[in-house]
């Protein structure tokens, strides 16, 4: 019988007791588990178990089941040490068969990892202990600025080694060219041909500039792997070891010939491997430009009004309920609400808009816009990690340190590879050294150096990572949020986009613009009632027709008692009266005549208006039209959906009249009307069975059922609350062209990492057979190899540069 074990889990959702005994009596069903309790106030289960039967996953997945969750901790490293495409695969394969790691992915072109995890289970020193023994090290991710300190410093040193290498390889090089004896009135170049002279001049860069590939190699081998460092130290200890072999011979023979040596080879694919590294550190540095422009938006230090005192201090101390003092030219360094002044702000970092809006007193205002014109005081409603730019920052790193699936088959073929290449290289040496040149050791070892150095999997490693980062990055630019790369990856596969109409086609602030009373009705007491049944209701329109009341100096006092009818309308006690006000169905549900009231209904439906139908104490009173205008660069956008090969559809819970007159105007088709929220993710289902991939777009809040089905979800909206928990992916500006922003974002990176794929493996393909048949120098295969992940990161860059013209124009 194996031990008992015993973990802890963390429990989310649980709102009494019966929920904590619901939990426990489900955790005890499982097999394996001995004793299970769940503490109620604690939110915590403890579990024991045997491990021969059950996991704490499996443990997970039951209490997901049973409709709770289970908190997950997240924590992000850098990764030390990784050379390729292999490390990569290595270190998150032995992250995840960690016990209580739910989940870990490396990206080898941020050197990051990112790991949820349980704290009950494992700890970070744990990880760091599990990674260091294979070789590698963790470090908890620092703040930007460190980050960028440490790259610069790798660069730096990278440029040393390379600044090294190169002056000892030169003269190495020259010998290269000339592998005949040599007369020449310069006695310098002559004298490099001496095996003394190359063997002093290889060493260095051997073991000096070389000792991170044989260092790697071993903490490789050791843990029964293989990576680049092991092909590279192979390939170069090969030419090394065989030319001190053949000097040797010809010193112990005393030979007056030259001999053929093999240092030049070694040396210089050291030295080409080195400058390809320092590239693509220099390459993947620019890959994070978006995020560093992101920082660099923040306010360093804010003005705050602290016991009737101005004082400056830095931006981080700035606490939630502080008065923020921001002049004219300044930048907001929280987000807050206006209390005193008025002012101009530039919000274009976050909504794109280059026209500034006005802000008055009770407005929010949002970190890092810039106030143009006017003093205002505001008070810190949001600061630190939680405002809209920090937000805004995490989902770009958390998309780029993602995975998308394509990477995944990478991974895969990577893990594989190293060991494939080491096989084919010593069946090529066996084949050489048999049959092509029986017993001539040199001639078997050239392919087989050639071989090791140009099979290397960097290239193969970084393709997709690369184009990710660059790709989200610049999408984060144009105020698209992925927050995945598996989101970034399946938005190029959309066939359907859903549009909701209010606040996402049309402007979202409709107004109060017909009022039609039946008889026997005074416009005061009628606008008494309406203003007190709709004052309590969060909908757009309820929110218009009050401001409307308002605006004819009605004040409506607060109902008795409030009901939503969620897509009919709303109902309500006040003054002693019954209000009834919505839609025809919620006449007809509860049995009032609207016969009289039809044909003035469509007439302003025709126009494009919702209409408000209101009934008192069981009998038609009248009726409120409000109209909600189109925002002018939604016809634009769905043209740029259609060209995108897209099919469009609205679905709104307004009356089919009003839902087709705004399609007509914007150039939509197909409408989907007189939905009700809890019935647009049965839309969505009904799509998808049809063979679809659908896009819902909404404001993230309303439609969150239908952005949660669809397989794409988009948050339209301003940018104040990037992380809506709904949405794949959200759209910062309040604009529609940004959903066809983000499918030609996403079919530009996936084409991007195709390129890059086909790059990594051309190099492979074409160059193994030309050196397994002696055709490809050892020096040659070398470049080819450094420069074959440069041109990966090169080419991933070409994303940064992407231009979409928001709005019309071509593509």
């Amino acid at each position: 019988m194996s031990d008992q074990q015993q973990t802890s889990l963390q429990i989310s959702g649980m709102t009494c007791g019966a929920c904590a005994a619901r939990i426990e009596k489900g955790l005890k069903k499982i097999e394996g588990v001995q004793e299970a309790n769940v503490n109620f106030a604690l939110e915590r289960s403890s579990v024991t178990f045997d491990p021969e039967k059950t996991s704490p996953q499996e443990m997970e997945e039951k209490i997901e089941k049973l409709g709770y969750g289970v908190i997950h901790e997240k924590v992000e490293f850098d990764v030390l040490g990784m050379t390729c495409a292999a490390c990569a695969g290595r270190v998150e394969k032995k992250l995840n068969k960690l016990a209580g790691v739910v989940q870990a992915n490396v990206n080898l072109a941020m050197e990051s990892a990112a790991v949820e995890y349980n704290p009950d289970q494992v700890s970070t020193a744990d990880m760091k202990a599990a990674i260091d023994k294979i070789g590698y090290q963790l470090k908890e991710k620092t703040e930007e600025a460190g980050t960028n300190k440490e790259r610069e410093a790798a660069v730096d040193n990278q440029t040393g080694k390379f600044i090294f290498s190169l002056i000892l390889s030169l003269p190495l090089l020259w010998t290269m060219v000339t592998h005949f004896e040599f007369t020449s009135f310069l006695w310098l170049p002559h004298a490099f041909m001496s095996p003394w002279v190359q063997l002093a001049l290889a060493t260095p860069v051997q073991f000096i500039i070389g000792w991170q590939f044989y260092k790697g190699a071993y903490k490789t081998l050791r843990n029964k792997s293989a990576n680049m460092d092991v092909l590279v130290a192979m390939g170069t200890s090969a030419a090394y070891f065989y030319s001190i072999y053949l000097g040797w011979e010809w010193v112990s023979s005393g030979s007056q010939g030259m001999p053929e040596l093999y240092f030049e080879a070694a040396a210089i694919i050291i030295t080409l491997i080195v400058l390809g590294k320092l590239f693509e550190q220099r390459a993947k540095g620019r890959t994070s430009q978006a995020i560093q422009k992101l920082l660099g938006l923040r306010a360093k230090t804010a003005v705050i009004i602290r016991d009737g005192e101005e004082m400056t201090i830095p931006v981080e101390e700035v606490l939630i309920g502080d008065t923020v003092a921001v002049k004219p030219g300044e930048k907001i360094p929280v987000d807050g609400e206006v209390i005193d002044g008025e002012s101009a702000v530039d919000e274009s970092m976050l909504t794109g808009e280059s026209l500034p809006v006005d802000k008055k007193a009770g407005d929010s205002v949002v970190g890092a816009t810039i106030n143009k014109n006017g003093a205002i005081r505001l008070q810190a409603t949001r600061v630190g990690k939680d405002t809209a730019l920090s937000q805004i920052v995490k989902i770009v790193e958390e998309a780029q340190g993602s995975k998308a699936e394509i990477q995944r088959l990478a991974d895969r073929i990577s893990g594989i590879f190293v060991p494939a290449v080491i096989g084919f290289a010593i069946l090529t040496f066996l084949v050489w050294y048999m049959f092509v040149a029986p017993g001539e050791l040199g001639s078997a070892l050239i392919p087989v150096i050639s071989i090791l150095v140009i099979a290397c999997p960097c290239a193969l490693g970084l393709a997709t990572p690369t184009s990710i980062m660059a790709g989200s990055g610049r999408a984060a630019e144009i105020g698209v949020l992925f927050k995945g790369g598996e989101y970034l990856e399946s938005t190029q596969t959309l066939h359907t986009v859903v549009l909701d109409k209010t606040g996402t086609i049309t402007k979202g602030e409709p107004e109060l613009t017909d009022l039609i009373l039946e008889e026997g009705w005074e416009e005061r007491s009628f606008l008494q009632l309406l203003g007190a049944a709709e004052m309590h209701s969060e909908h757009p329109l309820a929110a218009a027709i009050v401001e409307g009341i308002r605006q004819k100096n009605v004040d409506p006092k607060a109902p008795f008692s409030f009901t939503a009818h969620p897509g009919f309308g709303v109902e309500a006690e006040a003054e002693g009266h019954r209000v009834f006000a919505g839609t025809r169905n919620l006449m007809k549900k509860h049995g009032i005549d609207m016969n009289m009231a039809e044909n003035k209904t469509s007439e302003l439906e025709m126009q494009g208006k919702t209409v408000m139908l209101i009934a008192v104490d069981g009998k038609y009173a009248g009726m409120a039209a409000v109209a909600d205008t189109v925002k002018e660069t939604s016809k634009r956008a769905v043209e740029r959906m259609k060209a995108a090969g897209l099919e469009v559809i609205m679905l709104t819970g307004d009356n089919r009249r009003t839902a087709e007159a705004i399609s007509a105007e914007v150039g939509i088709d197909r409408v989907l009307a007189e939905v009700v929220p809890e019935e647009k993710s049965a839309e969505i289902e009904k799509l998808q069975r049809e063979g679809k991939k659908v896009a819902m777009v909404g404001d993230g809040i309303n439609d969150a059922p239908a952005l949660a089905v669809a397989d794409i979800g988009m948050a339209i909206g301003t940018g104040t609350d990037v992380a809506i928990e709904a949405a794949d992916v959200t759209l910062m500006r309040g604009d529609l062209n940004s959903v066809a922003d983000a499918v030609l974002m996403s079919r530009k990176t996936m084409r991007n990492i195709k390129q890059n794929l086909f790059f990594a493996f051309i190099y492979n393909t074409i160059g193994i057979p030309i050196a397994a048949a002696g055709l490809l120098a050892p020096w040659v295969a070398g470049a080819a190899m450094a420069f074959s992940s440069v041109s990966v990161v090169l080419n991933a860059l070409r994303l940064q540069r992407v231009k979409l013209e928001a709005g019309g124009g071509k593509q």
